[in-house]
């Protein structure tokens, strides 16, 4: 192949990121290599993939029909790494993962038990993350697989399948307040109280306003809505397994809601049979 797998995953980050200056910080690289891998595959092609008349770049009606079929040449790249990965057998000597406080427990602790078994030699890390925070890990290699709510959005660079397995979120309130007591309970008036929520907005997105205060963590959130401080969407198991039977479920149209769930990691730094194994694990995993 002619075309360098550096110069495609350019390509295709630049398209994702809206400019070469955020694909270069996706890619951890300078903004002068970015586009000059770009500039080479348009070389190479033949053809103009971006019209940079504007303020940032545009595909072409060519860039726009080549952007498909790259697609297609890294998806198949990544799958022949794995597969080299799975026929090597060369265990990785650690593995890291990235979870949310909305996996319930009971998913990983079986899996970690089997991992265990299988694998008692490897370093093993688990770390708390959300959203963003989880693909910002796997691109830095800092994790190795991340399970991570479904986003809108993946950069190019995170391969994912998604998992059978949801997450159940509930509207929690403090038992003692009013509005704990009613039998049916609108948006409109939990719009008077303080809402407690995750602090996982890009810089892309508005920050929220009004009555909200904000944690990073899930498990946070449950302690601040037990003291008293507002309402907060909550797992359902989180708060039956490590509450203090101080919150109620409030009875909103709507909620409870599941939640999709993703396992995602890096396609530039797949990870090795270990990991290639609890990805499938993951895969297969059952709804209870």
């Amino acid at each position: 192949m002619r075309y360098s797998p550096e110069s495609l995953e350019a390509f295709v980050q630049t398209v994702e990121s809206g400019s070469f200056s955020a694909a270069a910080r996706a890619l951890r690289k300078s903004q002068s290599t970015v586009s000059t891998a770009v500039a080479n595959l348009e070389s190479d092609l033949g053809l103009i993939l971006f019209n940079r008349e504007a303020r940032t770049p545009v595909l072409t009606e060519n860039g726009q029909r080549v952007l498909t079929q790259v697609n297609v040449i890294l998806n198949a790249a990544a799958q022949l790494d794995e597969l080299a990965m799975r026929l090597a057998g060369d265990v990785e000597p650690c593995l890291r993962l990235a979870i949310s406080d909305f996996w319930q427990a009971d998913h990983h602790e079986h899996l970690l038990k089997r991992f265990a078994s299988r694998y008692p030699d490897i370093e093993f890390e688990c770390m708390i993350a959300e959203d963003g925070d989880v693909i910002d890990l796997l691109q830095s290699g800092r994790a190795h697989i991340g399970v991570i709510r479904v986003q809108e959005r993946y950069p190019a660079n995170i391969s994912l399948r998604r998992l059978q397995v949801e997450a159940k979120m509930a509207i929690y309130l403090h038992k003692d307040h009013p509005l704990a007591q009613q039998d049916s309970v609108t948006e409109v008036e939990l719009q008077s109280i303080r809402q407690l929520r995750l602090n996982t907005w890009t810089e892309q997105e508005p920050v929220p306003g009004g009555k909200i205060w904000l944690a990073p963590s899930y498990l946070l959130l449950l302690e601040m809505a037990e003291q008293g401080f507002g309402w907060s969407v909550l797992p359902r198991w989180l708060t039956e397994q490590f509450g203090h039977q101080l919150l109620r479920e409030l009875p909103v149209a709507g909620w409870p809601q599941n939640i999709q769930v993703d396992v995602a990691w890096s396609r530039l730094s797949p990870p090795g049979p270990a990991g290639r194994w609890m990805i499938d694990q993951l895969i297969n995993q059952r709804p209870d």
